[in-house]
């Protein structure tokens, strides 16, 4: 089995730990990085390239793949998630990688997969005598936040479909599963690995920073808002900035959900929403809003979801949590539990002996923000205006709401919830589980990265 301490020094986070990074080397890499991409990269084929990643994704999938195994042993240690947990949100990712799959999202983003090899139109464009070509930034730089392997693994996935070389700048200790994933690419496809550079290194390092951005045609960047700001404002004008910031998300269930075999389909459902990636990241539910006219009332939901994350808890555990996530989830149990004891509106259940789980069912329908790592409220409301007014102060940061509704309703309210700003509405229980095809914060994935060339044919 392949371990982390075998992998050859093809990458600088390859490097030993007390290395030091110096702008020379951050500079040298990305002149290897555009050779590599000239000789290697630029010219290659659409369907060998979509060929390529659909059989990576597919070894990926593989129990026997040895950098899977690496993962999968290493993993827990190294980025905080369980080994259930990690299969549980990347088999997913992987599975959708299919050929046809990559073709379709081509087609979709630039109006025909084989846009990206030269001029050519489209039947509509050629009633117009117009013809386009995309191409892809020759350096396209990445920096990645937080521990979540997928948004990371989507970036170097695209990057790899628009022919761009790829810098891969991860925050401090999170370099792990895409150095992996770099590694399984170099040992398939060799010439392609080599335009790819994975490094990491703590924020805030100047001038690694200047050298890096000052080298790049596009930056892409995944944090937090202040983080984002902070990098445009290090990005020079040439250099596109395409920026992901803080966003939250909640669940929506109908009354009609709630009644006979389909109420515990949709506890479980919700549930999984939670569970996944221990509620980290932009598409987590912070609050499940459940209408109150249903068969089984709200209350009686939240102690049902309870039951099911302490069962989720034995098949998939939480991954272990810094002292200071204990204390604030300990912190925010004892406010709710002092609060339960006074009040017929609060009402709190929690996991015994740890914070693996925790839920909070409170009558005031404001969004509220939870500490994560499984710490979700449940609030009742009569309708989804109601919802709608009590997280209008979030309004701007909504990612995600996944809906769970009879088929009668679910056009209406996902229309009120698409026009009132959220961007992306999808089955309960699949929240952490986007399509490729999703339109990150409501914006075209690869429309983003390209620069068209349009001929105007006389």
């Amino acid at each position: 089995m392949i371990t982390t301490a075998d992998l050859p020094n093809y990458f600088l986070a390859d490097l030993p730990r007390e290395t030091e990074l110096t702008e020379q080397m951050v500079r040298e890499a990305c002149d290897s990085l555009r050779r590599n991409r000239t000789q290697f990269l630029a010219t290659r084929p659409t369907k060998s390239m979509i060929r390529v990643i659909a059989n990576l994704a597919e070894s990926w999938l593989d129990d026997a793949f040895p950098f899977r195994r690496a993962l999968l042993v290493e993993g827990p240690a190294r980025t905080g998630f369980s080994t259930q947990t990690l299969k549980a949100g990347l088999d997913p990712f992987f599975a959708q990688l299919t050929e046809k799959n990559l073709s379709d999202f081509l087609a979709q983003e630039l109006g025909d997969a084989e846009r990206l090899e030269g001029l050519m139109a489209t039947p509509a464009e050629l009633r117009r005598d117009r013809a386009s070509f995309a191409r892809g930034p020759e350096l396209l730089v990445h920096v990645t936040g937080g521990q979540l392997p997928n948004p990371p693994l989507t970036s170097m996935v695209f990057g790899l479909l628009i022919r761009s070389a790829q810098f891969v700048k991860a925050a401090s200790q999170t370099s792990f599963i895409p150095r992996l994933f770099a590694h399984s690419l170099y040992r398939l496809e060799p010439k392609l690995g080599a335009c790819l550079e994975i490094a990491e290194w703590k924020g805030g390092n100047a001038a690694l920073e200047k050298e890096l951005f000052s080298q790049a045609d596009c930056v892409t960047a995944t944090g937090s808002n202040e983080t984002l700001t902070a990098i445009r404002a290090q990005t020079p004008g040439r250099v596109r900035f395409v920026g992901y910031g803080h966003r939250v998300s909640f669940a929506y269930i109908a009354s009609e959900m709630l009644s006979g075999f389909s109420s515990h389909k949709v506890t479980f459902s919700a549930a999984r929403d939670i569970t996944a990636w221990d509620q980290n990241g932009c598409l987590s539910p912070h609050v499940v809003y459940v209408e109150n006219a249903g068969k089984i009332g709200p209350m009686q939901f939240a102690e049902s979801l309870a039951r099911e994350l302490e069962t989720l808890e034995e098949q998939q555990p939480r991954g272990a949590l810094s002292p200071e996530e204990e204390a604030a989830i300990v912190s925010r149990r004892s406010f709710y539990e002092v609060r339960a004891a006074y009040s017929g509106t609060t009402k709190i259940w929690s996991s015994e002996n740890s914070t693996a789980w925790t839920v909070v069912y409170e009558e005031d329908p404001r969004f509220q923000v939870s500490c994560g790592n499984r710490f979700v409220y449940v609030k009742p409301v009569a309708a989804l205006r109601q919802v709608l007014e009590g997280a209008d102060e979030f309004r701007r940061s909504i990612s995600t709401v996944g809906l769970a509704a009879p088929e009668d309703r679910a056009e209406k309210i996902a229309n009120e919830l698409a026009r009132w700003g959220v961007t992306r509405i999808c089955p309960l229980g699949q929240m952490q589980n986007p399509p490729l095809f999703w339109r990150h914060d409501g914006r075209p994935a690869l429309g983003d990265l390209v620069t068209w060339a349009d001929w105007e044919v006389s």
